[in-house]
């Protein structure tokens, strides 16, 4: 039995401990928010992470012809050293990276893809003047595959406790127009849920509401907020125009930029926040602006035409019995034709026929042109195609005839193309790329049936055209093997 001086006392600990357990989580946070905090935790987890992995591993798998020797330790060193330059090439060692997103998840994969590469040159060309550092094949992949997981695991934990304690400040935003209360609807839509504060610099619209009732009332004390600006808010967003700004509060912004907090337009938040350009904000002459990665002459352009005509023909080869089996299918129970055929809009506008297997039962041609949700005109064996994406399959004879790659925007229909350039601004920019099976837009947006549909897509496709890159690439496709498997194919 606790006595009752016992149990005063077991009382007056509870709450000690929470507010000891509270100020814990606040230091944590404080230090995880620092720039140096992350790389010294990360690099310590790293190097005890791979040293217990490879270690556990040569172990297991009897691996030890070279321990007790200098060239245990030149391995280790080696293995290390090729590992910490990739995770620091990418921002796995900075407090400011999102490492909790699907960018980083691609970015971490193809570091530790390339440091595996690295590796194992560096190790296999030494080994060919002495054996002896020569590791065990597996162990290596192995350690590689286990420790990209968990590297990758402890990094978005880190991120959720500080993410945890930025949701407690607010953006601040910059504006009260139309901009601005277009940004706030968009916003509430989101899967963002920090507070918005926004500040007129006008004065005129102190006090009222920035979009109707229930949304916040617009601000003043500029100056003010900006001195709290590294306590209270994660980063300021603006709606008006930069050539707008007064000089001083221009300045004043470049040094918040860089000492205090992220400063934002609504292009640079749309693209880093929502992955997609606002087509409201750009102007025609976009596509000339610096920071694209898209260029003819690009390396990566070649590369991937490579990667583009090796990768169909092994699918090709490797799933060969499947598209005879789905054709013979399709034959025995919707007849002929088995492939669709349909004109569609390409790179530079050029027009090619894709193929596909035909999955409805009247050509999309006649009648409706979008495709609904539960058409009546989608076979039984065509809705589970959609769902898979397995009646793309044919397509991948128009990636080896060059028309198509495997990642890039959707060719549409060449009547709908003619449709929605005369009424969606900026839709011509799609034809700036080679399009693609599957692409940004088809796996972040649903399947279009509507102009309104159509310019959502088209915000996605911009941002591709945009940052066209290989970590681009690896994310659709980590997001396409996803939507795959999950069956949320239409």
């Amino acid at each position: 039995m606790v006595s009752e001086t016992s149990a005063d006392h077991l009382k007056k600990e509870v709450p000690i401990q929470k507010a000891r357990s509270k100020l814990h989580f606040r230091a944590f946070s404080k230090i995880a928010e620092q720039e140096w905090a992350p790389a010294i935790l990360f690099l310590i987890l790293d190097v005890v992470c791979w040293v217990f992995l490879y270690t556990l591993l040569i172990s297991a798998r009897h691996d030890i012809y070279f321990s007790g020797r200098i060239e245990y330790v030149v391995v280790y060193f080696v293995q290390l050293a090729v590992i910490i330059q990739s995770l620091f090439i990418i921002g796995g060692y900075s407090a400011r990276t999102e490492t909790r997103g699907l960018a980083y998840t691609a970015e971490h994969i193809l570091a530790m893809l390339s440091a595996l590469a690295v590796t194992s040159l560096i190790l296999y060309g030494a080994a060919t003047f002495d054996h002896s550092m020569k590791p065990g094949r597996a162990s290596i992949f192995l350690s590689f595959m286990f420790f990209t997981a968990l590297s990758l695991a402890y990094r978005r934990a880190l991120r959720e406790r500080v993410a945890a304690t930025a949701a407690s400040r607010a953006f601040l935003v910059l504006g009260a127009n139309s901009a601005a209360a277009n940004f706030y609807t968009a916003y509430r839509a989101s899967p963002n849920n920090q507070r918005l504060e926004f500040v007129d610099l006008e004065g005129g619209r102190i006090g009222e509401r920035i979009a109707g009732p229930g949304s916040p009332i617009v601000e003043g004390n500029l100056e003010e907020k900006l001195t709290n600006m590294s306590h209270q808010y994660a980063g300021v967003i603006l709606t008006e125009r930069i050539d707008q700004l007064q000089p001083s509060l221009l300045d004043r912004l470049i040094r918040t930029q860089f000492q205090r907090a992220r400063v934002y337009t609504l292009e640079s938040f749309y693209e880093a926040h929502w992955r997609k350009v606002p087509i409201h904000w750009i102007d025609p002459f976009w596509p000339l602006q610096a920071g694209f990665q898209l260029a003819r002459t690009s390396p990566y352009h070649y590369v991937k035409r490579i990667f583009d005509i090796v990768a169909a023909l092994l699918a090709l080869i490797i799933i060969g019995p499947l598209i005879l089996v789905i054709a013979l299918l399709l034959l025995t129970t919707n007849g002929r034709p088995v492939i669709f055929r349909q004109q569609r809009v390409g790179r530079d506008e050029e027009v090619f026929t894709v193929y596909k297997f035909r999955t409805m039962r009247a050509p999309a041609e006649s009648g409706e042109i979008y495709t609904r949700e539960n058409d009546p005109r989608i076979t039984r064996v065509g809705r589970w195609l959609r769902k898979l994406r397995l009646d793309e399959l044919p397509q991948l004879w128009n990636v080896l005839r060059g028309e198509l790659s495997l990642i890039g925007p959707r060719a549409e229909w060449i009547e709908i193309a003619k449709r929605y350039e005369k009424k969606i601004p900026f839709y011509h920019f799609r034809h700036l790329v080679k399009p693609g099976i599957s692409g940004w837009a088809q796996v972040n947006y649903p399947y279009g049936e509507s102009e309104e549909d159509a310019i959502e897509k088209l915000k996605y496709d911009l941002y591709y055209i945009r940052h066209y890159s290989l970590k681009l690439d690896a994310m659709i496709v980590l997001k396409t093997i996803h939507i795959m498997f999950a069956g949320k194919g239409r």
